[in-house]
């Protein structure tokens, strides 16, 4: 890891048994308390911002989704009745 200077301060409170835990995870990964937690939260963040953006899918459906976007247009009376409507805000 370059060296980064750390300016923002975070604080957390954690039961002793999560304590522990940490604790000795950080010594098996043979790092600080520091930087074992926030190397995993920041792990488990990126994760979470993946999963928003990013979908996996084998190339069979891919393939299904890419001929579903080819095909012409189709009539949908249900969303023709939907966005005839009045949203429930706007009433």
């Amino acid at each position: 890891m370059a060296s980064t200077i750390r300016s923002a301060r975070l604080g957390l409170r954690a039961t002793p048994q999560q304590e522990a835990v940490l604790r000795r995870a950080a010594e098996v990964a043979n790092k600080s308390m520091t930087d074992f937690i926030l190397d995993s939260a920041c792990q488990a963040a990126e994760q979470t911002l993946l999963d928003q953006r990013l979908f996996l899918v084998s190339g069979s459906q891919s393939q299904a989704l890419l001929e579903m976007l080819d095909r012409p247009a189709q009539d949908n009376s249900g969303l023709k009745d939907l966005f005839s409507r009045s949203a429930p805000w706007d009433k």
